[in-house]
C-alpha cells in the first residue's frame, strides 16, 4: 500500500492547518476579483471560462507563492504568450478538430523558450479556441483584456496578501537571505547537477541553496548522548536509502561498574520488525540523533534538543 501511494506522488505535508486555510482564503478572494473584473465586460458565460484557467493561476500563487511556476513572470507571461499565440492560430490557420491541441502544445514550446512555463497558460490557450464566438470576435483585445488584466490582479492580490504574513515571500526577489556556501557544495555545482537532470525543478535556485545549507547546519548539530536515552523514545542513525533506520528503547539496563545495555526494537527502516540488545554506549554511536512519529502524515521528525 506504501509504495502504491509513493508511487502516484503521495507525500509527507509539511503544511500546518493555518497554512492550508490562508492557502484557500487568498484563493477565493482572488478569484472573487478575477471573475467581478471579467463579468464586466464579458458577462457570466464569459466569466466562467477565464476564471477556470485563472483558478488554477491563484491555486499556484497562494498555495506555492514560493514555486518557481507561481512567479509574477511566468504567470503573466504564461498566460499572454499563450493566448496570443492561440488567437494567431485561429486568425491565420484553418479550422479544424485538433487546433486545440495545436495551441497547448504550441503554447508551451512558446512558454519554455520564454522562460515562464506557467500549465494554466495552456488552459488559456485553449479557452481562445473552444470560447466561442464571444472570444474569437475580440480578437487580439481578448489578450490584453481580461487576459492580462485578471493576470495583474492576481499577482497584486498576492503581493499584498501574502506579505501579511511571515512565512510567504511574493514574489521571492522582494527578499534576499544570505546564502553561505555548504561545505563541499557549491553553486556551480547545483548548476551543474540541474544540466544533468534535464529536467524543469519548481523551485528558485537561492531557495535550493538556503535548503541545503539548514539541512546541513541541522545535520551537524549534537547527537544523542548516554543521558539523552530513555524508555519509549525513538532515534533513528540518520543515514540515507535503505540504510536509514528507527529504533524504539524498550528498557535501558544501568549497571553500577559494568556497561549499560540498551534492549530495543526496529519500528521503520531497515530491519523493520527486528530487535536486539546491546551496549548503551554502541547505541549511542549507532543513533544520531531523536525522532518522532507524525501520526497524520506517516512522517518522522528530528526531536531538536530543548
Amino acid at each position: 500500500m506504501k509504495r502504491g501511494l509513493r508511487f502516484v506522488g503521495w507525500r509527507a505535508d509539511s503544511t500546518s492547518h493555518r497554512e492550508k486555510a490562508i492557502s484557500a482564503l487568498g484563493t477565493t478572494v482572488s478569484l472573487l476579483l478575477v471573475y467581478w473584473t471579467t463579468h464586466l465586460g464579458f458577462g457570466a458565460e464569459g466569466a466562467l471560462w477565464v476564471t477556470g484557467s485563472m483558478g488554477a493561476t491563484a491555486i499556484l500563487v497562494f498555495a506555492m507563492p514560493h514555486g518557481a511556476l507561481s512567479q509574477p513572470w511566468p504567470v503573466i507571461g504564461g498566460h499572454v504568450l499563450s493566448a496570443t499565440f492561440a488567437v494567431a492560430c485561429i486568425h491565420w490557420l484553418p479550422s479544424n478538430p485538433l487546433m486545440a491541441a495545436l495551441v497547448v502544445g504550441g503554447s508551451v514550446l512558446v512558454m519554455m523558450y520564454a522562460r515562464c512555463l506557467h500549465p494554466p497558460g495552456g488552459a488559456t490557450a485553449m479557452i481562445v479556441v473552444l470560447g466561442g464566438p464571444t472570444v474569437a470576435d475580440a480578437g487580439y483585445g481578448f489578450v490584453l483584456y481580461p487576459i492580462l488584466l485578471d493576470c495583474v490582479i492576481i499577482v497584486c492580490a498576492a503581493m499584498c496578501f501574502n506579505s501579511l504574513f511571515e512565512s510567504r515571500r511574493y514574489p521571492l526577489a522582494l527578499v534576499k537571505h544570505e546564502v553561505t556556501r555548504a561545505p563541499g557544495i557549491a553553486p556551480e555545482d547545483f548548476e551543474h547537477a540541474l544540466k544533468q537532470m534535464n529536467s524543469f525543478m519548481d523551485i528558485q535556485f537561492d531557495d535550493l541553496l538556503r535548503l541545503v545549507e539548514l539541512a546541513n547546519a541541522n545535520a551537524q548539530s549534537k547527537g544523542v548522548a548516554l543521558d539523552d536515552l530513555a524508555e519509549g523514545r525513538f532515534y533513528s542513525n540518520g543515514l540515507p536509502g535503505e540504510n536509514w533506520s528507527v529504533r524504539e528503547v524498550l528498557q535501558v539496563v544501568n549497571r553500577p561498574g559494568r556497561a549499560g545495555r540498551v534492549r530495543y526494537r526496529i519500528v521503520k527502516g531497515r530491519g523493520e520488525g527486528g530487535n536486539g540488545i546491546c551496549r548503551a554506549s554502541e547505541f549511542v554511536r549507532w543513533a544520531r540523533y531523536r525522532v518522532e512519529a507524525d501520526e497524520s502524515s506517516e512522517a518522522w521528525h528530528r526531536v531538536m534538543p530543548s
